[in-house]
């Protein structure tokens, strides 16, 4: 902005009614030696205004102009103030996100309650099977797994408890089905139908 104003003073100072069209002299080397006057118009000051005169002609009027350009407006300063006291919007929202997080420490204990059995405690096929089926159904409920649990982890868990033996393949097929749900609920592609979880 400041240099168009610049612009247009230096304009309004130097008039272009300066600039006349001159005669030049042109000679063409294939003819004989013979004068020929074209006219054409260029560009040549008549009158040059020094630079330090133009100068001390623009200093007062970029005077004047300086205070309009730097002028804040009322509510670009009010952007950069801080809240002292958070709103009731804020408040609403820190409470939703304390009730989410302790909703989600319930549900993460409940997994890790389920896992600890499933490694620890569950020998026979039922057991195992009635494991998974539990996690799987925990899956559903919260739309995917809670904070905290990572699938990767909550597989290495199963995978190890897989390695000491006893593994059927009911108890397979049930470990399939759980990691094809937390596929399905954390899969950002699928419409989840929530009248139907399965």
């Amino acid at each position: 902005m400041m240099k168009s104003i610049l612009l247009a003073l230096l304009f309004t100072a130097n008039p272009a009614s300066s600039f006349t069209p001159t005669k030049q002299q042109h000679h063409t080397p294939t003819t004989p030696p013979r004068t020929t006057t074209i006219t054409t118009t260029t560009l040549q000051a008549h009158n040059p205004t020094p630079r330090r005169t133009l100068l001390g002609q623009l200093t007062p009027l970029l005077l004047l102009t300086l205070p309009i350009t730097t002028t804040i407006h009322p509510q670009a300063q009010a952007i950069e103030t801080y809240l002292t006291e958070p709103t009731e919007e804020f408040k609403e929202s820190e409470r939703q996100r304390i009730e989410f997080r302790k909703n989600q420490l319930l549900r993460k204990g409940e997994f890790i309650k389920v896992l600890t059995r499933l490694t620890t405690e569950s020998t026979t096929e039922e057991a195992l099977i009635d494991d998974l089926t539990t996690l799987r159904n925990l899956v559903v409920q919260t739309g995917g797994l809670p904070l905290g649990i990572k699938k990767e982890d909550m597989y290495k868990v199963i995978r190890s408890r897989k390695a000491k033996g006893n593994w059927p393949t009911d108890v397979e097929i049930a470990y399939q089905k759980l990691k094809a749900e937390v596929a399905y609920q954390q899969s950002p592609n699928t419409e989840k139908d929530m009248e139907n979880p399965l």
